[in-house]
């Protein structure tokens, strides 16, 4: 007899899994912050992470607070129509009335892709935009499992916390390319022997490797929600085969993806998307898990 699998313990496993990956990138920050403090003057150290925190806070701002008007707009989404979109509005007003949230603003993108989305800073900033081939190939249990996957975005505050990443990640490579133009221009000039170059050597390391590991964590942290937002879905609908056939359709669909519809999406928004609208990559370098995976997941449940 095959062991069910529980959504309640997938979305409390992977949400740990989640936090200390992104308590891995803290740690490279505050390991990367105590070498060039080790190193350089102290001063140095602090107004690099001054720069880091500053750039890093612009960017939030402008992500953060636009991110759904910003990818509504990057996709040329329209607002989905009460007559022509009927079915679409009900399995978002179905799903709003499961999950307890308020309900999104709903679009609709021109595509031939299967896919969806959700953006906005909390629930009540909330949109899902869908594409038309999603409309057009999901029927209505397929359609509100992938409602219920973006509505899940939405309840674990995932843009918030991707968004947090972000800043995280940004400022450690901020960091590192701050300390590394320092030496370039202000070359190697104090004293210490062997010690002295050990710690020169292994700062040139962490500087050059730190920004390579922390976006490889962040793509970890961004598969993690993804499984997350599938088993919070089931929660919602708790009809996992719903979601797992809308993925099954997704991956079918996926092969035969051309170069012309991928320029229908911004690399940036790539992640928000319930399916990659990009070519397969291997899934160490992905922003979502293997959908087979997903798949296998949800069909345990």
């Amino acid at each position: 007899m095959v062991e069910r699998l529980n959504f309640e313990d997938e979305i409390s496993s992977n949400k740990i899994k989640s936090v200390l990956l992104m308590g891995f990138i803290i740690l490279v920050f505050i390991l990367l912050g105590y070498i060039i403090s080790a190193f350089t003057d102290p001063s140095l150290f602090f107004i690099i992470m001054i720069f880091s925190i500053i750039i890093s806070l612009l960017y939030l701002w402008a992500g953060y607070y636009y991110s759904a008007q910003l990818a509504l707009s990057s996709v040329r989404a329209q607002p989905a129509s009460p007559t022509k979109h009927r079915q679409l509005l009900h399995a978002v007003e179905n799903m709003s009335l499961a999950s307890g949230l308020p309900m999104p603003k709903v679009y609709v993108m021109q595509s031939e892709q299967i896919n969806a989305f959700a953006s906005g800073r909390d629930p009540e900033h909330a949109v899902i935009c869908v594409t038309t081939d999603a409309l057009d190939k999901l029927n209505k249990q397929e359609l509100e499992g992938v409602i219920a996957h973006e509505m899940a975005h939405i309840a674990n505050y995932d843009i918030r916390f991707m968004t947090l990443t972000t800043i995280l990640v940004g400022m450690v490579s901020i960091a590192a390319e701050i300390f590394l133009r320092s030496l370039w221009f202000s070359g190697n000039d104090r004293e210490g022997g062997k010690g002295n170059t050990i710690l020169l050597v292994i700062g040139l390391i962490l500087a050059i490797l730190a920004p390579i590991a922390v976006q490889l964590v962040q793509l970890a942290i961004s598969r993690k929600r993804e499984f997350t937002a599938d088993a919070t879905g089931v929660k919602f609908t708790r009809y996992p085969l719903g979601l797992a056939n809308a993925l099954k359709k997704i991956r079918d669909d996926h092969d035969a993806i051309t170069s012309k519809d991928q320029h229908h999406y911004a690399k940036a928004l790539a992640p928000l998307f319930i399916g990659n609208p990009y070519k397969k990559v291997s899934s160490f370098f992905s922003t979502h898990p293997d959908v087979n995976e997903r798949i296998r997941i949800l069909e345990s449940m």
